[in-house]
Protein backbone atom coordinates (compact mmCIF):
# COMPACT_ATOMS: atom_id res chain seq x y z
CA UNK A 1 0.00 0.00 0.00
CA UNK A 2 1.46 2.96 -1.38
CA UNK A 3 1.70 6.02 1.69
CA UNK A 4 0.49 9.47 1.64
CA UNK A 5 3.64 12.03 1.63
CA UNK A 6 3.20 14.07 5.19
CA UNK A 7 5.33 17.76 4.78
CA UNK A 8 7.48 18.75 7.82
CA UNK A 9 7.68 22.79 7.82
CA UNK A 10 9.68 23.73 10.66
CA UNK A 11 9.22 27.86 11.97
CA UNK A 12 11.83 27.87 15.13
CA UNK A 13 13.45 30.30 13.36
CA UNK A 14 10.57 32.51 12.74
CA UNK A 15 7.55 31.93 15.27
CA UNK A 16 9.71 30.23 17.78
CA UNK A 17 11.70 33.60 17.94
CA UNK A 18 9.17 35.07 19.12
CA UNK A 19 9.03 33.39 22.62
CA UNK A 20 10.00 36.19 25.09
CA UNK A 21 13.27 36.10 25.78
CA UNK A 22 14.32 34.71 22.97
CA UNK A 23 16.22 36.55 19.64
CA UNK A 24 19.02 34.42 17.52
CA UNK A 25 22.16 35.79 16.42
CA UNK A 26 23.20 35.02 12.99
CA UNK A 27 25.60 32.06 13.64
CA UNK A 28 22.86 30.53 15.92
CA UNK A 29 20.35 31.01 13.28
CA UNK A 30 22.70 29.32 10.90
CA UNK A 31 23.56 26.70 13.41
CA UNK A 32 19.88 25.34 13.82
CA UNK A 33 19.25 26.06 10.38
CA UNK A 34 22.27 23.09 9.70
CA UNK A 35 20.17 20.72 12.41
CA UNK A 36 17.10 20.83 11.27
CA UNK A 37 18.32 20.03 7.24
CA UNK A 38 20.32 17.43 8.83
CA UNK A 39 16.91 16.33 10.43
CA UNK A 40 15.27 16.03 7.35
CA UNK A 41 12.55 18.26 7.59
CA UNK A 42 10.68 19.40 4.31
CA UNK A 43 10.76 23.38 5.07
CA UNK A 44 12.66 25.68 7.22
CA UNK A 45 11.15 29.22 7.57
CA UNK A 46 14.13 31.10 8.20
CA UNK A 47 12.53 34.38 9.23
CA UNK A 48 11.19 38.08 8.30
CA UNK A 49 13.74 39.67 5.35
CA UNK A 50 13.90 42.99 6.07
CA UNK A 51 12.22 42.89 9.88
CA UNK A 52 15.66 43.11 11.19
CA UNK A 53 19.48 43.42 10.29
CA UNK A 54 19.77 39.80 11.39
CA UNK A 55 17.05 37.92 9.33
CA UNK A 56 18.08 40.26 6.23
CA UNK A 57 21.54 38.85 6.41
CA UNK A 58 20.50 35.26 7.51
CA UNK A 59 18.98 35.35 4.15
CA UNK A 60 21.51 37.55 2.67
CA UNK A 61 23.87 34.07 3.42
CA UNK A 62 22.31 32.09 1.05
CA UNK A 63 22.86 29.11 2.55
CA UNK A 64 23.16 25.42 0.84
CA UNK A 65 20.47 23.43 2.11
CA UNK A 66 18.33 20.01 1.24
CA UNK A 67 15.51 21.50 2.78
CA UNK A 68 13.10 23.87 0.82
CA UNK A 69 14.41 27.47 2.42
CA UNK A 70 11.07 29.58 3.06
CA UNK A 71 11.08 33.29 3.41
CA UNK A 72 7.68 34.59 5.90
CA UNK A 73 5.74 37.88 5.20
CA UNK A 74 2.62 39.32 4.56
CA UNK A 75 -0.26 39.97 1.60
CA UNK A 76 0.16 43.38 0.02
CA UNK A 77 -1.41 46.03 1.64
CA UNK A 78 -4.64 48.20 0.76
CA UNK A 79 -3.98 51.17 -1.64
CA UNK A 80 -0.70 49.79 -4.10
CA UNK A 81 -0.38 46.64 -6.03
CA UNK A 82 2.10 43.77 -4.91
CA UNK A 83 4.75 44.92 -8.19
CA UNK A 84 4.33 48.33 -5.63
CA UNK A 85 4.37 47.02 -2.38
CA UNK A 86 7.68 47.54 -0.71
CA UNK A 87 7.25 45.56 2.00
CA UNK A 88 6.18 42.97 0.02
CA UNK A 89 9.11 42.66 -2.01
CA UNK A 90 11.68 42.96 0.65
CA UNK A 91 10.32 39.30 1.10
CA UNK A 92 10.13 38.70 -2.53
CA UNK A 93 13.90 40.08 -3.45
CA UNK A 94 15.38 37.63 -1.20
CA UNK A 95 14.82 34.91 -4.05
CA UNK A 96 13.93 32.10 -1.83
CA UNK A 97 12.10 28.84 -3.46
CA UNK A 98 9.33 29.54 -1.27
CA UNK A 99 6.98 32.22 0.57
CA UNK A 100 4.53 32.11 2.97
CA UNK A 101 2.79 34.99 3.33
CA UNK A 102 -0.30 35.76 6.21
CA UNK A 103 -3.43 37.40 6.00
CA UNK A 104 -6.06 37.53 7.61
CA UNK A 105 -9.09 35.08 7.64
CA UNK A 106 -10.99 36.17 10.38
CA UNK A 107 -14.19 39.02 9.02
CA UNK A 108 -13.40 40.53 12.41
CA UNK A 109 -9.74 41.54 12.23
CA UNK A 110 -10.49 42.12 8.79
CA UNK A 111 -13.11 45.04 9.52
CA UNK A 112 -11.62 45.65 12.81
CA UNK A 113 -8.11 45.11 12.64
CA UNK A 114 -7.30 46.04 9.02
CA UNK A 115 -10.18 48.50 8.60
CA UNK A 116 -11.31 47.68 5.22
CA UNK A 117 -14.38 46.12 3.18
CA UNK A 118 -13.96 41.88 3.32
CA UNK A 119 -13.61 41.65 -0.05
CA UNK A 120 -10.82 44.25 -0.79
CA UNK A 121 -8.69 41.79 2.10
CA UNK A 122 -9.61 38.78 -0.14
CA UNK A 123 -8.47 40.92 -3.34
CA UNK A 124 -4.76 41.57 -1.48
CA UNK A 125 -4.56 37.51 -0.37
CA UNK A 126 -5.22 36.91 -4.47
CA UNK A 127 -3.46 39.62 -6.28
CA UNK A 128 -0.46 38.76 -3.52
CA UNK A 129 -0.37 35.36 -4.49
CA UNK A 130 -0.71 35.30 -8.19
CA UNK A 131 2.86 37.47 -8.01
CA UNK A 132 4.86 35.43 -6.18
CA UNK A 133 3.66 32.37 -8.71
CA UNK A 134 4.38 34.93 -10.77
CA UNK A 135 7.75 34.74 -9.82
CA UNK A 136 8.02 31.23 -10.24
CA UNK A 137 8.04 31.05 -6.55
CA UNK A 138 6.57 28.19 -4.18
CA UNK A 139 3.78 29.97 -2.62
CA UNK A 140 2.34 29.41 0.77
CA UNK A 141 -0.66 31.05 2.36
CA UNK A 142 -0.54 31.78 6.35
CA UNK A 143 -4.71 31.47 7.36
CA UNK A 144 -4.12 33.82 10.00
CA UNK A 145 -7.22 32.86 13.26
CA UNK A 146 -8.50 30.66 10.40
CA UNK A 147 -9.75 28.32 13.01
CA UNK A 148 -11.87 31.20 15.05
CA UNK A 149 -12.47 32.97 11.94
CA UNK A 150 -14.78 29.99 10.59
CA UNK A 151 -16.49 29.67 13.84
CA UNK A 152 -17.34 33.31 13.12
CA UNK A 153 -17.97 33.05 9.45
CA UNK A 154 -17.48 29.77 7.55
CA UNK A 155 -18.35 31.29 4.50
CA UNK A 156 -16.08 33.98 5.03
CA UNK A 157 -13.18 31.93 6.24
CA UNK A 158 -13.44 29.85 3.15
CA UNK A 159 -13.40 32.31 0.74
CA UNK A 160 -10.09 33.70 2.26
CA UNK A 161 -8.86 30.35 1.89
CA UNK A 162 -10.15 29.89 -1.80
CA UNK A 163 -8.33 33.07 -2.71
CA UNK A 164 -5.00 31.58 -2.14
CA UNK A 165 -5.98 28.35 -3.54
CA UNK A 166 -7.36 29.68 -7.24
CA UNK A 167 -4.62 32.43 -7.26
CA UNK A 168 -1.91 28.98 -7.02
CA UNK A 169 -0.96 28.86 -3.53
CA UNK A 170 0.83 25.01 -3.08
CA UNK A 171 -0.05 25.57 0.56
CA UNK A 172 -3.24 26.96 2.68
CA UNK A 173 -2.24 26.87 6.18
CA UNK A 174 -5.27 26.95 8.95
CA UNK A 175 -3.49 28.01 11.81
CA UNK A 176 -4.88 27.91 15.32
CA UNK A 177 -3.27 31.70 16.03
CA UNK A 178 -4.76 32.03 19.36
CA UNK A 179 -4.70 28.19 20.60
CA UNK A 180 -7.82 28.10 21.93
CA UNK A 181 -9.59 25.65 19.64
CA UNK A 182 -9.72 22.00 20.64
CA UNK A 183 -8.79 18.38 19.04
CA UNK A 184 -12.79 17.67 18.12
CA UNK A 185 -13.17 20.89 16.66
CA UNK A 186 -10.16 20.99 14.51
CA UNK A 187 -10.81 17.80 13.15
CA UNK A 188 -14.59 18.59 12.04
CA UNK A 189 -13.87 22.16 10.82
CA UNK A 190 -10.54 20.52 8.28
CA UNK A 191 -12.88 18.38 7.38
CA UNK A 192 -15.04 20.63 6.28
CA UNK A 193 -12.25 22.93 4.40
CA UNK A 194 -11.90 19.58 2.46
CA UNK A 195 -15.47 18.71 1.70
CA UNK A 196 -15.47 23.20 0.65
CA UNK A 197 -13.12 22.22 -2.17
CA UNK A 198 -9.70 22.87 -0.61
CA UNK A 199 -7.52 19.70 -1.50
CA UNK A 200 -6.04 17.89 1.79
CA UNK A 201 -2.88 17.76 -0.03
CA UNK A 202 -2.43 21.48 0.03
CA UNK A 203 -3.83 22.16 3.16
CA UNK A 204 -1.51 22.68 6.31
CA UNK A 205 -1.77 22.88 9.81
CA UNK A 206 -0.41 25.19 12.02
CA UNK A 207 -1.18 25.31 16.05
CA UNK A 208 -0.47 26.98 19.22
CA UNK A 209 0.30 25.31 22.22
CA UNK A 210 -2.36 27.67 25.01
CA UNK A 211 -4.19 24.90 25.89
CA UNK A 212 -1.90 22.27 26.16
CA UNK A 213 -3.35 21.06 22.81
CA UNK A 214 -1.10 21.98 19.86
CA UNK A 215 0.28 18.64 19.31
CA UNK A 216 -3.12 16.38 19.68
CA UNK A 217 -4.95 19.56 17.46
CA UNK A 218 -2.16 18.95 14.43
CA UNK A 219 -2.68 15.32 14.56
CA UNK A 220 -6.14 16.01 14.16
CA UNK A 221 -6.04 17.66 11.33
CA UNK A 222 -3.96 14.78 9.83
CA UNK A 223 -6.64 12.53 10.29
CA UNK A 224 -8.92 15.11 8.77
CA UNK A 225 -6.76 14.64 5.45
CA UNK A 226 -4.59 18.04 5.98
CA UNK A 227 -0.93 17.17 4.62
CA UNK A 228 1.61 19.41 5.74
CA UNK A 229 2.40 19.92 9.59
CA UNK A 230 4.11 23.26 11.08
CA UNK A 231 5.42 23.37 14.31
CA UNK A 232 8.80 24.24 15.88
CA UNK A 233 11.64 22.51 17.67
CA UNK A 234 10.89 22.01 21.47
CA UNK A 235 7.59 23.79 21.04
CA UNK A 236 9.29 27.11 20.64
CA UNK A 237 6.77 29.91 20.02
CA UNK A 238 5.07 32.77 21.57
CA UNK A 239 2.96 32.76 24.13
CA UNK A 240 2.92 28.55 25.14
CA UNK A 241 4.54 27.83 22.37
CA UNK A 242 3.93 26.07 18.95
CA UNK A 243 3.06 22.54 17.72
CA UNK A 244 5.73 20.63 19.46
CA UNK A 245 7.93 18.90 16.77
CA UNK A 246 10.20 17.28 19.35
CA UNK A 247 7.19 15.42 20.24
CA UNK A 248 5.35 14.99 16.66
CA UNK A 249 8.44 13.55 14.33
CA UNK A 250 8.37 10.30 16.26
CA UNK A 251 4.58 10.15 17.02
CA UNK A 252 4.50 10.22 12.77
CA UNK A 253 7.67 7.83 12.56
CA UNK A 254 6.74 5.43 15.22
CA UNK A 255 3.20 4.97 15.52
CA UNK A 256 1.91 2.62 13.77
CA UNK A 257 -1.47 4.51 13.13
CA UNK A 258 0.75 6.99 11.49
CA UNK A 259 3.89 5.13 10.12
CA UNK A 260 1.83 3.13 8.18
CA UNK A 261 -0.07 5.54 6.15
CA UNK A 262 2.03 8.46 6.03
CA UNK A 263 5.57 8.96 4.56
CA UNK A 264 7.20 11.83 6.40
CA UNK A 265 10.45 12.14 4.92
CA UNK A 266 12.63 11.51 8.08
CA UNK A 267 14.49 8.54 8.01
CA UNK A 268 15.50 6.10 11.33
CA UNK A 269 19.09 7.74 11.57
CA UNK A 270 17.81 11.34 11.64
CA UNK A 271 15.50 10.66 14.25
CA UNK A 272 17.76 8.87 16.23
CA UNK A 273 19.70 12.14 16.72
CA UNK A 274 16.56 13.97 17.34
CA UNK A 275 17.57 14.49 21.05
CA UNK A 276 20.56 15.83 20.25
CA UNK A 277 18.72 18.71 17.96
CA UNK A 278 16.57 19.19 20.67
CA UNK A 279 19.94 19.46 23.22
CA UNK A 280 21.47 21.52 20.71
CA UNK A 281 18.25 24.23 20.89
CA UNK A 282 18.44 24.06 24.42
CA UNK A 283 22.10 25.01 24.76
CA UNK A 284 21.76 27.91 22.12
CA UNK A 285 19.04 29.91 24.18
CA UNK A 286 21.32 28.60 27.76
CA UNK A 287 17.76 26.52 29.10
CA UNK A 288 17.76 23.90 31.33
CA UNK A 289 16.09 20.97 29.65
CA UNK A 290 13.06 20.05 30.32
CA UNK A 291 13.38 16.86 32.09
CA UNK A 292 9.96 15.18 31.96
CA UNK A 293 9.84 16.40 27.85
CA UNK A 294 8.37 13.32 25.51
CA UNK A 295 10.75 11.15 23.88
CA UNK A 296 13.66 13.68 24.39
CA UNK A 297 13.54 14.06 28.25
CA UNK A 298 15.91 12.51 30.47
CA UNK A 299 12.89 11.53 32.38
CA UNK A 300 10.83 9.78 29.46
CA UNK A 301 12.19 6.60 29.73
CA UNK A 302 13.05 6.32 33.83
CA UNK A 303 12.24 3.49 35.53
CA UNK A 304 11.84 4.42 39.54
CA UNK A 305 9.97 1.62 41.02
CA UNK A 306 11.17 -1.43 42.11
CA UNK A 307 8.12 -3.01 40.41
CA UNK A 308 8.82 -0.95 36.87
CA UNK A 309 12.62 -2.15 37.14
CA UNK A 310 11.82 -5.84 38.10
CA UNK A 311 9.68 -6.23 34.80
CA UNK A 312 11.62 -4.02 32.62
CA UNK A 313 14.64 -6.66 32.99
CA UNK A 314 12.25 -8.75 31.49
CA UNK A 315 10.70 -7.37 28.53
CA UNK A 316 11.47 -3.16 27.92
CA UNK A 317 8.19 -3.08 26.44
CA UNK A 318 6.19 -3.97 29.54
CA UNK A 319 6.49 -0.04 30.72
CA UNK A 320 8.16 1.29 27.50
CA UNK A 321 5.47 2.43 24.30
CA UNK A 322 8.97 3.35 22.17
CA UNK A 323 12.85 1.54 22.32
CA UNK A 324 14.14 4.80 23.79
CA UNK A 325 16.89 4.87 20.85
CA UNK A 326 15.14 5.12 18.66
CA UNK A 327 14.83 9.00 19.23
CA UNK A 328 18.45 8.97 20.68
CA UNK A 329 17.15 8.66 23.89
CA UNK A 330 18.62 5.93 27.10
CA UNK A 331 16.75 4.16 29.76
CA UNK A 332 17.15 4.91 33.28
CA UNK A 333 17.31 2.31 35.77
CA UNK A 334 17.66 5.13 39.17
CA UNK A 335 18.97 4.32 42.42
CA UNK A 336 17.17 5.19 45.50
CA UNK A 337 15.75 4.48 48.68
CA UNK A 338 12.56 2.66 46.84
CA UNK A 339 14.86 0.67 44.80
CA UNK A 340 15.98 -3.13 45.46
CA UNK A 341 18.47 -5.61 44.04
CA UNK A 342 16.40 -5.68 40.63
CA UNK A 343 17.31 -2.04 39.86
CA UNK A 344 20.92 -2.15 41.61
CA UNK A 345 21.87 -5.17 39.34
CA UNK A 346 20.36 -3.44 35.81
CA UNK A 347 22.18 -0.20 36.64
CA UNK A 348 25.49 -1.67 37.39
CA UNK A 349 24.99 -3.67 34.13
CA UNK A 350 24.15 -0.19 32.29
CA UNK A 351 27.00 1.00 33.85
CA UNK A 352 29.70 -2.09 32.57
CA UNK A 353 29.75 -3.82 36.09
CA UNK A 354 28.10 -7.16 35.76
CA UNK A 355 27.32 -8.09 39.53
CA UNK A 356 25.94 -11.84 40.07
CA UNK A 357 22.73 -12.17 42.07
CA UNK A 358 23.69 -12.93 45.51
CA UNK A 359 27.04 -11.01 45.73
CA UNK A 360 27.59 -9.79 48.83
CA UNK A 361 28.66 -6.33 47.71
CA UNK A 362 24.75 -5.69 46.13
CA UNK A 363 23.56 -5.34 49.53
CA UNK A 364 26.67 -3.32 50.77
CA UNK A 365 25.89 -0.47 47.85
CA UNK A 366 22.44 -0.58 48.30
CA UNK A 367 22.57 0.08 52.12
CA UNK A 368 25.07 2.74 51.49
CA UNK A 369 22.95 4.31 48.80
CA UNK A 370 20.19 4.37 51.42
CA UNK A 371 22.57 5.63 53.94
CA UNK A 372 23.65 8.45 51.91
CA UNK A 373 20.16 9.40 50.88
CA UNK A 374 19.37 9.82 54.66
CA UNK A 375 22.47 12.31 55.04
CA UNK A 376 21.25 14.31 52.20
CA UNK A 377 22.06 12.66 48.97
CA UNK A 378 20.01 12.40 46.04
CA UNK A 379 21.08 9.24 43.58
CA UNK A 380 17.76 9.40 42.29
CA UNK A 381 18.66 12.68 40.28
CA UNK A 382 22.76 11.75 40.07
CA UNK A 383 23.36 8.44 38.22
CA UNK A 384 26.98 9.38 37.76
CA UNK A 385 27.86 9.86 41.09
CA UNK A 386 25.79 6.31 41.79
CA UNK A 387 28.09 4.45 39.71
CA UNK A 388 31.51 6.40 40.72
CA UNK A 389 29.65 5.58 44.52
CA UNK A 390 29.42 1.50 43.17
CA UNK A 391 32.94 1.59 41.69
CA UNK A 392 34.29 2.23 44.52
CA UNK A 393 32.54 -0.18 46.08
CA UNK A 394 33.60 -3.03 44.07
CA UNK A 395 37.11 -1.61 44.15
CA UNK A 396 36.50 -0.77 40.18
CA UNK A 397 36.79 3.34 40.18
CA UNK A 398 40.63 3.92 39.03
CA UNK A 399 42.06 6.75 40.69
CA UNK A 400 43.00 9.78 38.00
CA UNK A 401 44.69 12.20 40.26
CA UNK A 402 44.19 12.94 43.54
CA UNK A 403 43.02 16.26 45.40
CA UNK A 404 45.10 17.48 48.15
CA UNK A 405 43.51 20.58 49.07
CA UNK A 406 41.36 23.51 48.05
CA UNK A 407 41.20 26.55 48.77
CA UNK A 408 38.72 29.63 48.04
CA UNK A 409 38.35 32.96 49.08
CA UNK A 410 36.08 35.55 48.10
CA UNK A 411 37.16 39.47 48.38
CA UNK A 412 34.25 42.34 48.72
CA UNK A 413 35.76 46.03 48.16
CA UNK A 414 35.25 49.20 46.39
CA UNK A 415 36.71 49.29 42.86
CA UNK A 416 38.37 52.60 41.11
CA UNK A 417 34.73 53.95 40.76
CA UNK A 418 33.81 53.81 43.94
CA UNK A 419 31.77 50.58 43.32
CA UNK A 420 31.17 47.30 45.29
CA UNK A 421 32.29 44.48 43.51
CA UNK A 422 33.32 40.71 44.70
CA UNK A 423 36.09 38.78 43.53
CA UNK A 424 36.28 34.76 43.73
CA UNK A 425 39.27 32.75 43.64
CA UNK A 426 40.13 29.52 43.80
CA UNK A 427 43.97 27.12 44.24
CA UNK A 428 43.49 23.78 43.71
CA UNK A 429 46.17 21.34 44.48
CA UNK A 430 46.65 17.45 42.79
CA UNK A 431 48.52 14.92 42.70
CA UNK A 432 48.91 13.09 38.98
CA UNK A 433 51.26 10.17 38.27
CA UNK A 434 53.22 11.36 41.18
CA UNK A 435 53.80 14.86 40.17
CA UNK A 436 52.43 17.44 42.14
CA UNK A 437 50.05 20.23 40.53
CA UNK A 438 48.88 23.88 41.65
CA UNK A 439 46.56 25.40 39.81
CA UNK A 440 44.94 28.88 40.45
CA UNK A 441 41.90 30.62 38.94
CA UNK A 442 39.44 33.83 39.74
CA UNK A 443 35.82 33.59 38.92
CA UNK A 444 35.57 37.06 36.09
CA UNK A 445 33.75 36.65 33.12
CA UNK A 446 34.55 38.00 29.79
CA UNK A 447 32.21 41.16 30.75
CA UNK A 448 34.71 41.62 34.00
CA UNK A 449 31.52 40.06 36.60
CA UNK A 450 32.62 37.74 39.29
CA UNK A 451 31.04 34.51 38.60
CA UNK A 452 31.19 33.08 42.74
CA UNK A 453 33.59 30.85 44.12
CA UNK A 454 32.15 27.64 42.76
CA UNK A 455 32.79 28.87 39.45
CA UNK A 456 36.39 30.03 40.19
CA UNK A 457 36.74 26.55 41.94
CA UNK A 458 35.71 24.97 38.98
CA UNK A 459 37.94 26.56 36.57
CA UNK A 460 41.13 25.92 39.06
CA UNK A 461 40.39 21.99 39.26
CA UNK A 462 40.07 21.52 35.70
CA UNK A 463 42.91 24.09 34.60
CA UNK A 464 45.95 21.70 34.69
CA UNK A 465 44.71 17.93 34.97
CA UNK A 466 47.68 16.19 32.27
CA UNK A 467 47.19 14.16 30.07
CA UNK A 468 43.24 14.38 30.90
CA UNK A 469 42.95 17.98 29.94
CA UNK A 470 41.84 17.41 26.42
CA UNK A 471 38.54 15.18 28.11
CA UNK A 472 37.83 17.78 30.47
CA UNK A 473 37.89 20.55 28.19
CA UNK A 474 35.24 18.61 26.48
CA UNK A 475 32.80 18.71 29.03
CA UNK A 476 30.33 21.33 30.17
CA UNK A 477 28.27 22.19 32.98
CA UNK A 478 24.34 22.40 32.10
CA UNK A 479 22.80 23.01 35.14
CA UNK A 480 23.71 23.79 38.46
CA UNK A 481 21.09 22.87 41.30
CA UNK A 482 20.93 23.89 45.32
CA UNK A 483 18.63 22.68 47.87
CA UNK A 484 18.65 23.00 51.87
CA UNK A 485 18.11 19.38 52.93
CA UNK A 486 17.63 20.06 56.56
CA UNK A 487 16.59 23.35 58.45
CA UNK A 488 18.24 25.19 61.25
CA UNK A 489 21.85 25.44 62.59
CA UNK A 490 22.30 21.67 61.66
CA UNK A 491 21.46 22.35 57.91
CA UNK A 492 22.65 20.60 54.56
CA UNK A 493 23.34 21.68 51.18
CA UNK A 494 22.59 19.60 48.55
CA UNK A 495 24.11 20.60 44.83
CA UNK A 496 23.40 18.79 41.70
CA UNK A 497 25.29 19.34 38.84
CA UNK A 498 24.32 18.45 35.15
CA UNK A 499 26.88 17.96 32.49
CA UNK A 500 27.82 16.69 29.18
CA UNK A 501 29.98 16.36 26.49
CA UNK A 502 30.64 16.60 22.49
CA UNK A 503 28.97 12.98 22.22
CA UNK A 504 25.96 13.81 23.66
CA UNK A 505 26.89 12.50 26.42
CA UNK A 506 24.87 13.88 29.74
CA UNK A 507 25.30 13.16 33.27
CA UNK A 508 24.09 14.10 36.57
CA UNK A 509 26.40 14.33 40.00
CA UNK A 510 25.36 15.23 43.14
CA UNK A 511 27.43 16.64 46.22
CA UNK A 512 26.24 17.07 50.46
CA UNK A 513 28.23 18.90 53.21
CA UNK A 514 27.06 22.08 55.38
CA UNK A 515 29.40 24.17 53.54
CA UNK A 516 27.80 24.51 49.94
CA UNK A 517 31.27 24.84 48.00
CA UNK A 518 32.47 22.06 49.79
CA UNK A 519 29.47 20.02 48.38
CA UNK A 520 29.68 21.64 44.88
CA UNK A 521 33.05 20.60 44.48
CA UNK A 522 32.44 17.13 45.70
CA UNK A 523 30.11 17.17 42.60
CA UNK A 524 32.42 18.63 40.55
CA UNK A 525 34.90 15.86 41.54
CA UNK A 526 32.00 13.07 40.36
CA UNK A 527 31.53 14.91 37.75
CA UNK A 528 34.81 14.46 36.41
CA UNK A 529 35.31 11.26 37.49
CA UNK A 530 32.29 9.66 35.50
CA UNK A 531 33.67 11.78 32.49
CA UNK A 532 37.61 10.37 32.65
CA UNK A 533 35.80 6.78 33.22
CA UNK A 534 34.34 6.92 29.96
CA UNK A 535 36.78 8.57 27.50
CA UNK A 536 39.48 6.20 28.84
CA UNK A 537 37.83 3.09 27.98
CA UNK A 538 37.37 1.47 31.92
CA UNK A 539 34.03 1.97 32.31
CA UNK A 540 33.13 -1.79 31.03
Amino acid sequence: MSKDRLYIYDTTLRDGQQTQGVQFSLAEKKQIATALDALGVDYIEGGWPGANPVDSEFFNSKMPLRSTFTAFGMTKRSGRSAENDDVLNAVVNVATPAVCLVGKTHDFHVETALGIALAENTENIARSIEYLVAKGREALFDAEHFFDGYKANPAYAIESLRAAYDAGARWVVLCDTNGGVLPAEVGQIVKEVIAGGIAGDRLGIHTHNDTENAVANTLAAVDAGARQIQGTLNGLGERCGNANLTSLLPILCLKDRYKSHYDVGITPAALADLKRASRLLDDILNRVPAAQAPFVGTSAFVHKAGLHASAILKDPTTYEHIDPALVGNQRVIPMSNQAGQSNLRQRLGEAGLVVEKGDPALGRILDLVKTREAEGYSYDTAQASFEVLARRELGLCPEFFDVKRYKVSVERRKNKYNRMVSLSEAVVVVRINGEKKMSVSESMDELGNDRGPVNALSKALAKDLGPYQKMIDDMSLVDYKVRITQGGTEAVTRVVIDCEDSKGRCWSTVGVSANIVDASFEALLDAINWKLIRDTGQWA
